[in-house]
């Protein structure tokens, strides 16, 4: 059963330069977890550059799979230590992007936890960017729950 959670992520970036650009970004979502696999969905806001975009993730212990649907369309699999290529859909043309993931840490229970994912974009065995994921995921505070009366 999914639930209603307060999801936290921040991405950092690192192109040729050693110059780190971070992206923090905070809201809220659905979550589940059935003692092994985390699924939690939010939609993307003009913060992150693709409003309109539900993002699914889903954790299981040997890989993460985040699934883009809306304005951008996309498919990444992570998992540590291995190459995926992934098919970037975008209003202006398709990509076609390759990820390498380096690490992945997660810590999830039936109240949320956190996802760390370290991974490298290149293209035309190019690398593009060097990126950081982590996502904190935490359940809502119901209305109420903190009043005495």
């Amino acid at each position: 059963m999914m639930k209603d959670v307060v999801i936290s992520i921040r991405t950092v970036h690192c192109c040729d330069t050693d110059e780190e650009d971070y992206l923090d970004f905070t809201t809220d979502g659905l979550y589940g977890y059935d003692g092994e696999v985390g699924c939690l969905s939010y939609m993307e806001t003009e913060v992150t550059g693709m409003e309109g975009t539900r993002t699914s993730v889903i954790v299981m212990p040997d890989q993460v799979v985040v699934d883009r649907d809306g304005m951008i369309t996309s498919r990444m699999i992570f998992r540590e230590g291995e190459k995926s290529s992934l098919l970037y859909n975008t209003p202006y043309g398709t990509a076609t992007m390759n990820i390498s993931t380096r690490r992945i840490s997660h810590s999830l229970d039936g109240s949320g936890g956190q996802v760390d994912i370290d991974y490298v974009v290149d293209m035309e065995h190019t690398v593009v960017t060097k990126n950081r994921f982590h996502l904190e995921i935490t359940e809502q505070k119901q209305m109420g729950e903190n009043q005495h009366g």
